[in-house]
């Protein structure tokens, strides 16, 4: 049962959108486009980043990188847990700091901890979108110390990463994986193999984590929930309400401009 689900796009450079929630809510495995930094202020989170468990708790950031597949429940069932989530641009990190951010995705610095907290205190008040600014540059900068000058490259395919692009530049259109392997001159089986085995999510997974992702933008933005579901490439609302309740375990009324306020 949602308690509370407040989200909303703040003019401030490289953030995409701010999320709260207050749920026990239990998210199937997805992705984002973007960079994710959580906060969880109560309870904690259990969950698999590219098939590694982990756990987010209070007093440590949890960074989530664009593309890499996650899940994510409370974990004590039955409980709810609070968090506060910004989403970063793609670009807001080097794209090398990808594969070090899955094997330490959890920011433990108490300075990158504060310079989050600090984010949503300015976002709280009217006018303080400079020291919003300030501090997602603060935190950048921590979270750059804390994965250090070594990364470690993602697993990749030239295959898996050309499906990819397809589908991010496609992902509202209606396709099939079997006439995208006809013109490439692959079998559609070989196709879905090697993109799951790449970035560990299935291609209808991630196609429907890039539409719901559009979704809730364009509700944010005071989209109809009819038209964001047409142009985030659902069948048509009520498709469109199905996944947003078993993905983000709520309706889409939810993330209307007035919703939460």
């Amino acid at each position: 049962m949602v308690d509370r689900v407040h989200a909303w796009h703040p003019e401030v450079p490289a953030v995409r959108e701010v999320y709260h929630a207050s749920f026990e809510h239990a998210y199937p495995l997805h992705a984002h486009d973007v960079w994710t930094a959580m906060l969880v202020d109560e309870g904690a989170v259990a969950y698999g980043l590219d098939r590694s468990s982990h756990i987010a708790a209070p007093g440590a950031v949890t960074l989530l990188p664009p593309g890499v597949p996650h899940d994510g429940r409370s974990t004590v069932d039955g409980r709810i847990y609070r968090k506060r989530v910004v989403y970063f641009d793609p670009a807001w990190l080097p794209a090398e700091a990808v594969g070090r951010s899955v094997v330490h995705p959890t920011v433990r610095d108490p300075r990158a901890t504060a310079a989050a907290r600090r984010i949503h205190a300015a976002l709280a008040l009217p006018g303080d979108l400079l020291a919003a600014e300030h501090w997602t540059l603060a935190l950048r900068g921590r979270i750059l110390a804390h994965l250090g000058p070594s990364t470690v490259a993602s697993r990749d395919t030239p295959l898996a990463r050309r499906l990819r692009a397809l589908i991010d530049d496609r992902f509202t259109e209606s396709f099939t994986l079997s006439e995208i392997a006809t013109a490439w001159g692959a079998h559609p089986s070989h196709l879905t193999r090697s993109f799951t085995r790449t970035y560990g999510i299935a291609p209808h997974q991630y196609v429907l984590s890039r539409r719901i992702d559009l979704a809730r933008r364009l509700l944010v933005d005071g989209i109809r929930p009819s038209d964001a579901a047409a142009q985030a490439g659902f069948h048509d609302q009520a498709h469109l309400t199905r996944h947003f309740r078993r993905v983000l375990g709520t309706t889409p009324g939810a993330f209307g401009p007035s919703a939460g306020r």
